[in-house]
């Protein structure tokens, strides 16, 4: 069956698609609104804006790609192409990787497809805590409604993979809490390459949603453009300057772009729109840029199964539990949401943190693999307030992030719970991805060694894939970078429409938490400007 490429079609219909890679001189735009980033705040923000008759320019640093670059379904393309330093990218001592998107569509391109309402306990927490407005359980049902509409956002109903299935058997052998993951799916093959891009077009990523239907009401999207600062005066930005990037997508090519525009959204998501607003040395009287960047860090359990379950194929992720969430409340010892990543060659062979014959043997045992993960929450109480953005001295963004023994804690207990799990639902044997861990053949077993195990950096393997805060909102100019609408305290044509406003950590994947702010924050936006 034939795909038509999206933008093929578009661009030969007149769709504004400028590749600044192919630009020879200096180039200015002009537009009501510029947008700095495609991802779920970008991508959501430009519908919304250029459907209210706004002139939308839509800056991206990432190159585009569209289902006809996906059709190979190759993993190492795809972390070249489409992730954050080819998929390189870590906190500053390189103790935690970062999975983040770069392209057009940003992580929504590259995601795994969960789509979660932000819990009510988050919601409330924010309220009570930070002092945020307008964004309560019954604030936001509207928002979250109209999205899961917009991206086809509903619970999975083909029945788990065998990978997936691995961590439902177990909650319900203990008699855990499990449920049903939401994706934003339409018409998907199940076939478990979400990661590397969907080549059918059924991820309603922002690629192939709002971004086209954007360009669509008019708007002009400029790609491999890296946006170096804001300019400003007077409490007003007055251009967004950027550098033109070669066909790689990284070098520069020297040619400047400038892009003038009434009002400008910073939506390059927690790690790059604090590095931007600290390029272009923005007011920030109470030094909260930057500061409280939340990740989710992850920590990660191996299971050997007695049945093949080829953990590559199938919806990527579609069970999870809170079980083990908010037991404590928001604010007791730190909680995880429980989930079950894929385990596809590049990133299994990273996880099993192994190298020679050892290394071959556990890839050989891949087909018979389960991996569950744990979502730490972080960013609810002084013992975990997350990492900080810097500059490096050229300018691009590094993540600080330290771990207190509150998150390690919490690590300890959620490798304890995950090995539970994987025993319960029939495990031969369990590992956790921790240097000093070795496969052990029962629960009892399992249990004593990871109390004993050392909980420090390059022991534990951690990762993330969620980045949030950094530009933390509030209506307290005190504590937060922005409003409770996005809008910057000091600057009064700057909103920041992405994860990076988010106060704490969300405490389930953060997608749908994006989308639903933005289209709220946007929609409000957009009467504004009209105004």
């Amino acid at each position: 069956m034939a795909i038509p490429d999206i933008y093929k079609q578009g661009i030969a219909s007149g769709w504004k698609v400028v590749d600044a890679a192919t630009l020879v001189s200096p180039t200015t735009l002009e537009a009501d609104v510029a947008i700095v980033g495609s991802g779920a705040g970008g991508g959501v923000a430009a519908e919304i804006l250029s459907l209210a008759g706004l002139k939308v320019v839509l800056l991206e640093e990432g190159g585009l790609f569209t289902s006809d670059s996906f059709r190979d379904m190759d993993e190492a393309r795809a972390y070249r192409d489409l992730y954050q330093e080819a998929s390189a990218r870590a906190t500053s001592d390189g103790a935690i990787s970062v999975m983040q998107g770069r392209s057009v569509g940003g992580s929504t391109t590259v995601n795994w497809s969960s789509s979660f309402r932000t819990p009510p306990q988050t919601l409330q927490h924010w309220a009570s805590q930070h002092e945020v407005v307008g964004h309560g359980v019954d604030d936001m049902a509207p928002w979250f409604a109209r999205m899961e509409e917009r991206l086809g956002i509903a619970p999975w109903a083909v029945p788990p993979n065998a990978n997936n299935n691995v961590l439902k058997a177990g909650c319900d052998k203990l008699g855990w809490e499990s449920h049903v993951i939401p994706r934003n799916v339409k018409g998907c093959w199940d076939s478990g390459y979400c990661g590397f891009g969907c080549p059918v077009n059924a991820k309603q990523s922002m690629l192939v949603s709002t971004i086209p239907v954007a360009l669509r009401n008019g708007a002009t999207l400029v790609h491999r453009l890296r946006v170096l600062r804001l300019e400003h005066a007077d409490g007003r930005i007055t251009a967004a300057v950027g550098e033109a990037l070669r066909a790689d997508g990284r070098t520069p090519s020297g040619v400047a772009v400038t892009v003038r525009a009434r009002h400008v959204v910073a939506a390059g998501g927690a790690i790059n729109t604090p590095a931007l607003l600290l390029r272009s040395r923005l007011p920030d009287p109470h030094q909260l840029l930057g500061k409280r960047t939340l990740i989710h860090p992850v920590v990660v359990s191996l299971a050997l199964m007695p049945d093949r379950i080829d953990p590559y194929y199938g919806a990527p992720q579609s069970i999870a539990s809170d079980q083990f969430q908010w037991t404590a409340g928001a604010t007791g010892p730190m909680g995880y949401k429980l989930e079950v990543p894929p385990i596809t060659p590049g990133l299994g062979s990273a996880v099993l943190n192994l190298f020679g014959d050892a290394l071959r043997r556990e890839v050989a045992a891949m087909p018979n693999t389960n991996a569950l993960l744990a979502l730490l929450r972080d960013g609810f109480v002084p013992q975990s307030e997350g990492g900080s953005v810097r500059l490096a001295d050229d300018g691009s963004p590094v993540l600080d992030y330290e771990l207190s023994d509150y998150v390690w804690d919490g690590a300890r207990r959620a490798y304890l719970s995950m090995a539970e799990a994987q025993f319960a639902a029939g495990a031969r044997q369990v590992r956790p991805a921790h240097l000093d861990a070795v496969y052990y053949s029962s629960w009892s077993e399992a249990r004593k060694a990871i109390a004993e195990l050392p909980m420090k950096k390059f022991r534990a393997s951690l990762f993330t894939a969620h980045l949030m805060g950094g530009c933390a909102m509030s209506e307290n100019p005190a504590r937060g970078v922005v409003d409770s609408r996005g809008r910057h305290h000091q600057i009064a044509n700057l909103s920041i429409l992405d994860g990076s406003v988010f106060p704490t950590s969300i405490g389930a994947n953060p997608q749908h938490s994006i989308y639903a702010l933005t289209a709220q924050n946007a929609t409000a936006l957009a009467a504004e400007l009209r105004r």
